[in-house]
C-alpha cells in the first residue's frame, strides 16, 4: 500500500499543498524549521488519527486560521483505492474519515495504514523512562491486534477509576474492600491479556530486532529486549492484595502492567550506560525495522516508513547502509526529509530506486 495523493490545508506552517508522491521513496529537502517534519506528521495523522509531536489537535492548526485538513488517496495492494481525511476546527471535536464515513471510535481506524518512523525523538526509547518503551511496546502490537488496543484502553480507563475511588475513601474516611474489589477484577481480567501479549511480543521480536541490527552495525553484537514485569513471579491478585494498605494511603495503585518495562541491553550490559553513541543510534534504528518486519509478516503488507531528519545523526556508512536496505523491493513507500539535495541525490542515484523530491521553504512545499 501506499499514499498517491497528499493535501494539506492549513496544517502547521503550510497553507496549501497537493502532492503526487511515488510508490517508493519520497524526500523532502529544506532548512531546520522550513517545514519539512510538518509533511511527514501528516502522513502520521492518517494512520494513528493524532499527530506524532503534538498532543493538542488544535494546536497544529496554522496560526491566523480556523481549522486544518489533511487528505490522503491510498492505493492498497488490492486495487483499491480508500480516501483519508482528518479535519479539525477551532471549536469543534477532529473528524477523522474514510471513503468519506465518520469513525464512532478512532481505535476503530488503528492498524489500516501501518506505519513506522524514525526521527531523533526516538533516543528517548533507550534514555527515557519505562513508560516510553511500554508506549512503544504497546503502539507495535496494536497495529495487528485490536483486542489487545482494546483490553489496554479498558485497563487504562478502569486504573483512572480504581484510583478514584481510592482518594473517595480517604475524602469519605471509609474503606470499602469489597467496591474496590469490582475494580480489582476488571483490571485483573484486562492485565492479564496484556501481560501474556507482551510475553509472547518479546519472544517474537527478539530474533527479528538482533537481524536488522547485524545489517544497520555490521559489527557481531548480541542486542536484547527483556520484559520485566512483576506479574512474571506473582499473580495480579498476590499483588493487589499484598498493596493494599499502601494504595489506601497513597491513593494510587502501585503494582500491575501499568509499571512494566523494557530492558534494552547489548552483548549482557544496558545500552543506555555501556552503549556508544553509535550503538544506540544502530540499536534504536533496528528496533524501529524491526517494528516494520514485524508488522509486514503478521499483516501482510507494508508498512509506511517515515525517516525524520536522521542522517545528520548518523556516519556515512549507516546512512548509506539504511538508504540501501529501504531502497530494496521488501520495503514498501518511504518518505525522508533532509537538510543537503546533494547528499540525498547522491544516495538515491546509487540505490537507483523510483524517487521524487520535493523542496519545502517556509511551508510551501514544490
Amino acid at each position: 500500500m501506499y499514499f498517491k495523493e497528499l493535501k494539506l490545508t492549513n496544517f502547521k506552517n503550510c497553507s496549501s499543498a497537493e502532492l503526487s508522491l511515488s510508490e517508493k521513496i519520497n524526500c523532502f529537502i529544506g532548512l531546520n524549521g522550513a517545514g519539512k517534519t510538518n509533511i511527514l506528521d501528516a502522513v502520521y495523522y492518517l494512520a494513528f488519527c493524532k499527530s506524532c509531536f503534538s498532543s493538542s489537535d488544535k494546536l497544529n492548526i496554522k496560526h491566523g486560521e480556523t481549522f486544518f485538513a489533511i487528505h490522503g488517496e491510498l492505493q492498497r495492494d488490492d486495487e483499491m483505492v480508500d480516501v483519508i481525511s482528518c479535519v479539525q476546527k477551532e471549536n469543534s471535536k477532529k473528524s477523522f474519515k474514510i471513503n468519506k464515513k465518520e469513525y464512532e471510535r478512532l481505535s476503530d481506524h488503528i492498524g489500516k495504514v501501518p506505519l513506522v518512523i524514525i526521527s531523533p525523538y526516538d533516543s528517548d526509547l533507550i534514555n527515557g523512562g519505562g513508560e516510553l518503551r511500554r508506549k512503544f511496546v504497546d503502539g507495535v502490537i496494536s497495529q495487528f491486534d485490536a483486542l489487545y488496543l482494546n483490553n489496554l484502553l479498558n485497563y487504562n480507563r478502569t486504573l483512572l477509576q480504581r484510583n478514584v475511588q481510592l482518594k473517595s475513601f480517604i475524602d469519605n474516611g471509609c474503606f470499602d474492600k469489597d467496591l474496590l474489589s469490582i475494580w480489582d477484577d476488571k483490571l485483573m481480567t484486562f492485565g492479564q491479556y496484556i501481560f501474556e501479549k507482551r510475553q509472547q511480543f518479546v519472544i517474537d521480536f527478539m530474533p527479528v530486532l538482533q537481524k536488522y541490527y547485524d545489517i544497520i552495525s555490521d559489527v557481531s553484537e548480541k542486542v536484547e529486549m527483556v520484559y520485566v514485569s512483576e506479574l512474571q513471579n506473582n499473580t495480579f491478585s498476590e499483588l493487589l492484595q499484598r498493596n493494599q494498605e499502601k494504595d489506601k494511603i497513597s491513593t494510587f495503585t502501585s503494582s500491575g502492567i501499568h509499571k512494566d518495562d523494557f530492558n534494552l541491553l547489548i552483548n549482557g550490559y544496558p545500552i543506555k550506560r555501556y552503549g556508544s553513541q553509535g550503538q544506540q543510534k544502530s540499536f534504536v534504528i533496528a528496533v524501529k525495522l524491526a517494528q516494520f518486519d514485524f508488522n509486514y509478516k503478521i499483516k501482510g503488507f507494508k508498512p509506511i516508513l517515515l525517516l525524520d531528519d536522521i542522517f545528520d545523526k548518523l556516519d556515512n556508512n549507516r546512512v548509506t547502509q539504511l538508504v540501501k536496505l529501504v531502497g530494496e523491493d521488501y520495503f514498501g513507500q518511504v518518505f525522508i526529509t533532509d537538510t543537503q539535495r546533494q547528499r540525498m541525490q547522491y544516495l538515491l542515484d546509487n540505490v537507483n530506486v523510483n524517487h521524487k523530491i520535493f523542496e519545502v521553504n517556509n511551508g510551501v512545499v514544490s
